[in-house]
């Protein structure tokens, strides 16, 4: 097959950029990825889409897609292959204000889906930055700050239109198409690429944002505190926790919390478990809008300016052993960073089968990074002596996703029905969805 770039269809006339475009350095690359792409494809419609995949099979070329924001994987681009860059088609719209139905396209980013629904007293929970795009999240999953009171964001998503990999249009909900609308909830990069979904969004206009800083034992019993803490806290709170090495060897445990209601008395009594986690060093709380969390500020261009690698697993259940391997991971020489999400709450509502992301029992998402100069080293040597302890894994937090990865992030019966669907939507592998690994 030809690798050119000329006789493109006509309908991506000024929609393709290519290495010598002045607009390459714009979108060649991810957050996290420098990439050198033969191709980006800017399409504007879901037609856009259908030639850009025609263009890449002609071509041989290999396809990465990329819905506009940052992604940690990296999986968003490639070398010397098309990458469909979905930027372009980033609207918003309310369907139906009464049943909280809201259309969003798979190219926008997480704060311009806060700004469009803010007037409308609507959110959706999402990425933890605004510069995220939705199609990444809302085919993968979706822990935002909002999880253990809204659940993941796939949980919500009601219809689902698709670009197969052959060119079709397909629209994928309960009635039409509900394999597709299955697998597009948690295993989408196989199967299609995602132009646009119906959400179910929330009411919500305030919530109450606060910040702790408190000491770690190097047991890890204060990582154990919060756990148990979450065990038992009202939906409405979800929590990030950062660990931290200082330069005297002890670890700090940085938490944001976010209280999904106005209420100053059931913010107040959501946050106060937290004060007794352990040593607080520090402490701030305000009410302030969603689109705080997910600002317009945090908008930018991607140009692989954090070279991170990153990998994640489940925990079930805060042991000893797990709190202390963490605690050890974030002060160890080479340390990894490690970040926890509190999970429960909504995400223990739906049946494991239910979607194609099937991790309904676990309490935790564990988040380890590695940093240059060895990124891909130091996760390594620094997230072994975590892995034991882990039950399963999210898909997007995975830097080099493989086979391995698959059955982590698809146990037993899920990957064996993600593998099937894989291959009857694109039999031909054209989306290769680990093609960077």
């Amino acid at each position: 097959m030809s690798r050119g770039v000329g006789d493109a269809p006509t309908e991506l006339a000024g929609k393709i950029v290519t290495p010598g475009d002045g607009r390459y350095q714009r979108v060649r690359s991810t957050y996290t990825t420098v990439g050198r792409p033969a191709v980006v494809v800017l399409p504007e419609s879901a037609r856009d889409i259908a030639a850009a995949l025609r263009f890449a099979r002609d071509r041989g070329f290999p396809v990465a897609v990329r819905s506009g924001g940052h992604g940690l994987a990296g999986t968003g681009t490639n070398d010397d292959g098309l990458v469909i860059d979905l930027r372009a088609l980033n609207r918003v719209d309310v369907l139906d204000r009464r049943t909280r139905l809201v259309r969003v396209e798979a190219g926008a980013r997480w704060a311009q889906v806060a700004q469009a629904l803010a007037p409308h007293g609507l959110a959706i929970s999402s990425g933890d930055h605004g510069n995220v795009g939705v199609g990444g999240i809302a085919t993968g999953g979706g822990v935002g700050w909002l999880v253990r009171k809204y659940g993941l964001t796939i949980d919500h998503i009601r219809a689902v239109e698709v670009v197969l990999a052959d060119g079709t249009i397909v629209r994928a909900d309960a009635h039409n198409e509900p394999d597709l609308l299955w697998v597009m909830r948690g295993a989408g990069a196989g199967a299609g690429v995602a132009v646009a979904f119906e959400i179910e969004a929330m009411d919500l206009r305030d919530v109450g944002h606060a910040q702790l800083v408190t000491a770690v034992d190097p047991t890890g019993e204060t990582l154990r505190r919060w756990a148990d803490v979450m065990a038992r806290a009202p939906r409405e709170l979800s929590t990030e926790v950062r660990l931290a090495s200082q330069n005297d060897g002890s670890t700090v445990a940085v938490i944001t919390a976010v209280v999904a209601s106005d209420s100053p008395s059931v913010i107040r009594k959501a946050l106060e478990p937290l004060l007794k986690v352990g040593d607080v060093m520090g402490q701030q709380a305000h009410l302030v809008s969603y689109t705080d969390l997910v600002s317009p500020l945090h908008l930018h261009e991607n140009t692989g300016q954090m070279p991170a690698r990153t990998t994640n697993g489940l925990l079930t259940e805060m042991s000893a052993g797990a709190a202390s391997a963490l605690v050890k991971a974030s002060a160890a020489r080479d340390p990894i960073l490690v970040q926890m999400r509190s999970l429960g709450g909504a995400t223990h509502v739906p049946d494991s089968a239910a979607t194609a992301f099937a991790h309904r029992h676990q309490n935790v998402l564990v988040i380890g990074a590695g940093f240059p100069p060895d990124a891909r080293g130091t996760l390594r040597t620094g997230w072994a002596p975590l892995a034991p302890f882990m039950d399963g894994a999210y898909v997007n937090f995975e830097s080099a996703p493989d086979e391995t990865a698959f059955a982590h992030f698809y146990p037993g019966p899920t990957g064996a029905r993600v593998a099937d669907l894989w291959k009857r939507y694109d039999p031909e592998g054209v989306l290769r969805p680990w093609s960077r690994a």
